[in-house]
């Protein structure tokens, strides 16, 4: 399912709104998405957790986002191998205690499928116009490692007492737990210092955003360091890398792709440059190239945003360059 040779595993988001890639498509698409993702052979179908899409991307008015949580029940339950995760939930946006129950009950109803990815928040326009504080980036990452000490102890234990600086629970109780066990993977998501040393303490995957190979390898570096430093095995994380792709056969077709993404205010050659470490634009043979970095510094879970969301048939295309890395 979507892995090489080599145990590489690649994991594709569902079309939710995030950048403009759900205007004209109606959900059965969607759903055709990702049965289509499953079927030809993707380990693994994500989702965002945000309320409103991207903000440096078009304006909000009138642009469909669906929430993370209730589309990937949706998808638990239409599928029956991919696995199920999220990049990343927003710790902030719901109480720990309850994260556990909702990560425990997708876990049981996807037959033991969750792969629950979680980091501390950023995106401050968002917090704000839902109602949400936004404390500091210090804060939110000891809000996260305190919420990640619950969680675990939800899955695991028969029930739950924390008191700590943000969150308090009192004998705890989440039946049915996680079909995995000793429970789902956790993947930490995020790249500052700070959070890494949570993914250190916490993480079973380590997913760093849109970086390139550079960046990613200097992130590897401090959570080597964090790790060290707690006595935990470096090598037991698994490193995987969130980006997003433009694939197209032949150079024109890959620039019709790259002007149906690209602010309508901006050239082709602005867009790349903007793009660059966060976004894959080649035919396949380039795109397999940047993946083939990634894996040689130790990258083995790719989950990757494909745009535009044109035809399903981009998806074979996808997944043929994938496993020929």
């Amino acid at each position: 399912m979507g892995k090489s040779t080599d145990g590489l595993e690649f994991g594709i988001l569902i079309p939710q709104g995030w950048i403009d890639d759900l205007n004209g498509l109606t959900f059965e698409y969607v759903k055709r998405f990702a049965l289509t993702a499953e079927t030809l052979g993707f380990n693994s179908l994500w989702a965002y957790d945000h309320f409103i899409p991207y903000k440096e991307y078009r304006p909000f008015i009138g642009r469909p986002m669906l929430e993370c949580w209730t589309l990937l029940s949706y998808i638990a339950g239409m599928t029956s191998k991919a696995r199920i995760g999220q990049v990343v939930t927003c710790n902030s946006y719901r109480n720990p205690a309850l994260l556990a129950k909702m990560a425990s009950t997708l876990d049981y109803i996807s037959n033991g499928r969750l792969e629950f990815g979680i980091g501390a928040g950023w995106y401050e326009e968002e917090y704000i116009s839902y109602g949400y504080q936004f404390p500091s980036a210090r804060a939110r990452i000891e809000q996260l490692d305190e919420a990640l000490n619950i969680i675990r102890a939800m899955w695991v234990d028969e029930t739950c007492t924390f008191h700590g600086r943000y969150y308090n629970v009192i004998n705890a109780v989440n039946y049915p737990k996680p079909l995995q066990k000793p429970h789902p993977p956790i993947m930490v998501g995020g790249s500052g210092r700070l959070l890494l040393k949570v993914a250190a303490k916490h993480a079973d995957i380590y997913n760093c955003p849109f970086a390139d190979i550079d960046k990613f390898s200097d992130r590897l570096k401090v959570l080597k360091e964090h790790c060290s430093t707690m006595k935990r095995d470096y090598n037991s994380i698994v490193k995987s890398l969130l980006i997003r792709v433009i694939i197209a056969d032949g150079h024109e077709a890959l620039m019709e792709k790259v002007r149906a993404v690209k602010r309508s205010n901006e050239s082709i050659d602005e867009f790349i440059a903007r793009n660059k470490g966060s976004t894959l634009i080649g035919t396949p043979d380039e795109v397999a190239r940047e993946l083939q970095g990634y894996a040689a510094i130790g990258v083995r879970h790719f989950i990757l945003h494909l745009l535009p969301i044109d035809t399903l048939e981009s998806l074979r295309l996808l997944i043929d360059t994938c496993k020929r890395v």
